[in-house]
C-alpha cells in the first residue's frame, strides 16, 4: 500500500517534475506535460502509459492497473489503485510514464 504523500513525492523525485492543479487535483508535470495525477479521494493515481505498458501493467492485476474508463483509457491513461500496488511497480509505472512525456516532448 502506498499512502498518498508516499505517491507525490515519488512523482516529484523524477528530475524536473513540478507540482501543479490540474480541475481541482494535483498533476505531475515534467516541461509542462503532465505524466500523472492524483486523485486523493478515490486513494488511486493515474500514469499516462503506451496502450502497450498499459496491457502489461493491466495483466499484472487489472485491480491495481486498469485504464481510465473514456478515451484517455484508449490512449494509454492508467489508474493504479494506491491501496494495493507494491511500491516497485508503482515506481516502475511513473518512470515510464515520465521518460514517456521526455522522450516524445523533446
Amino acid at each position: 500500500m502506498i499512502d498518498i504523500e508516499t505517491a507525490r513525492q515519488m512523482a516529484l523525485s523524477l528530475p524536473g517534475t513540478v507540482e501543479q492543479d490540474h480541475f481541482g487535483i494535483p498533476s505531475f508535470r515534467v516541461n509542462n506535460h503532465i505524466f500523472s495525477t492524483l486523485w486523493i479521494k478515490e486513494q488511486r493515481m493515474m500514469v499516462k502509459l503506451s496502450p502497450v505498458d498499459q496491457s502489461v501493467f493491466n495483466s499484472f492485476d487489472p485491480s491495481v492497473f486498469y485504464p481510465v474508463p473514456n478515451k484517455w483509457g484508449l490512449k494509454g491513461a492508467t489508474f493504479v489503485e494506491l491501496t494495493k500496488v507494491r511500491r516497485d511497480m508503482l515506481e516502475d509505472a511513473l518512470n515510464l510514464a515520465y521518460q514517456g512525456v521526455v522522450v516524445k516532448k523533446k
